[in-house]
């Protein structure tokens, strides 16, 4: 049996945390666990962001013992509106609903804020003995038999893995000379909270609009959190407007129905694109998260995505460990890229047509795609297939995601 040495994931934000507590669950605490980042001298979290969260991820945090600390502030979404209509147009015609829940008690999703999530999952990886790092990992040596990490705070590290959860533009994935298909997309997501008079009953609304789509997602109180997608341009020209203006913008896209509505922070935009790594694993590396991939927000799908990521790696590394087998070899890693890869290009594919078929001002497209949600809406069947896809629990589901332990 080899000798097993530390896993060292570079990148402290919900994968890589989720990751590391998921990894010293399964593997005890003969392996050394070590999350380096410097974004973990910054707690608690500020991030004023807010993610849905799909009942299979939810079952994962539930799993590792971090779903009861952030469950007070998560807000169930128990309800679903799809409309498509013109900016200008007076009224906005709903074509489909999703209702109900994937299991008895079970919301398909819940709206969390990611300070709160984040913060859970740093005091459970130190609960679990994970060692955390507040800096950045420099450089890293692979070889057939192991990879040697250096920190930049000098520290080295001689390990089995070495897991790449650093973002998007993921520097140990340019290290290891893995190349990205994608492009951007000439459109930017406005995000901003917005406090309303009438209270939303857990009802999520996605408006798509010539521009883009235009969600509505429910906070816990009087709040919900916009996801708002506009050309690069524009999206420019509306963060840069003073209140009045702004809210003046906001109310057109919102409209009435939740009474008097109130902008509660700065609103920010941040370019949209989408890419997907060439190859999810290198010899000793692993990518995960948006090291890997990069979708468009207009299914929600993203940290969902690199979640499935953290279950599927988790559960390979772990199944590997209790057969003897060394953690990083390239047999174990494979059976990761295996399992993710193909997912991920399908979801690719699905956001990339979606994101087509509804941004744009095309009357044929329009009439076509307002048919096609009425006869979904229209087929319990159909929706109810699709209720489970968009919750992570179609497919092959890894354990952690089901809600067992590894």
């Amino acid at each position: 049996m080899p000798a097993q040495r530390s896993i060292v994931i570079c990148g402290g934000a919900f994968a890589g945390l989720a990751l590391a507590v998921a990894l010293r669950q399964g593997l005890g605490p003969d392996i050394p666990v070590i999350v380096a980042d410097p974004a973990l001298s910054q707690r608690p979290s500020r991030d004023p962001r807010a993610t849905a969260i799909v009942a299979a991820c939810r079952r994962l945090f539930e799993t590792l013992g971090v779903w009861g600390q952030v469950a007070p502030t998560a807000q169930p979404i128990t309800d679903m509106v799809v409309t498509d209509s013109k900016l200008e147009d007076a009224t906005r015609p709903v074509f489909l609903t999703f209702a109900g829940n994937v299991e008895p008690g079970e919301p398909f999703a819940h709206m969390v804020e990611n300070r709160y999530l984040i913060d859970a999952l740093a005091s459970r990886a130190e609960a679990e003995g994970v060692e955390l790092r507040a800096t950045a990992v420099s450089s890293f040596d692979s070889r057939p038999d192991g990879v040697s990490v250096r920190l930049a705070d000098g520290t080295e590290i001689d390990a089995s893995l070495l897991v790449a959860a650093d973002g998007a533009r993921s520097k140990l994935r340019e290290r290891a000379g893995i190349a990205t298909h994608g492009w951007d997309y000439d459109q930017s997501g406005i995000v901003v909270t917005v406090g309303h008079e009438r209270a939303h009953h857990g009802r999520a609304e996605e408006h798509f609009l010539p521009a883009g789509p235009f969600a509505i997602l429910p906070l816990t109180g009087n709040r919900s959190s916009l996801v708002w997608t506009e050309t690069r341009k524009d999206a420019a020209r509306i963060t840069a407007l003073s209140e009045d203006e702004f809210h003046a913008e906001l109310e057109q896209r919102f409209g009435l129905h939740l009474g008097e509505i109130k902008a509660l922070d700065r609103p920010r935009g941040f370019p949209l694109g989408y890419f997907v790594a060439r190859s999810f694993v290198a010899e000793r590396l692993a990518l995960i998260g948006d090291a890997a991939h990069v979708i468009h927000p207009i299914a929600g799908q993203g940290l969902n995505m690199g979640l499935k990521d953290v279950a599927a790696l988790a559960e390979v590394v772990v199944d590997a460990a209790r057969l003897g087998m060394d953690l990083g070899q390239a047999d174990v890693l494979e059976r990761y890229q295996r399992w993710r890869r193909f997912d991920t290009m399908a979801m690719g594919v699905a956001t990339n047509s979606l994101n087509f078929l509804f941004s744009n001002e095309s009357t044929l497209l329009r009439t076509v795609r307002d048919i096609g949600l009425g006869l979904v809406d229209r087929a319990p069947p159909l929706k109810s297939m699709f209720i489970r896809q968009a919750a992570g629990l179609s497919g092959e589901v890894p354990r952690l995601l089901k809600g067992e332990a590894l």
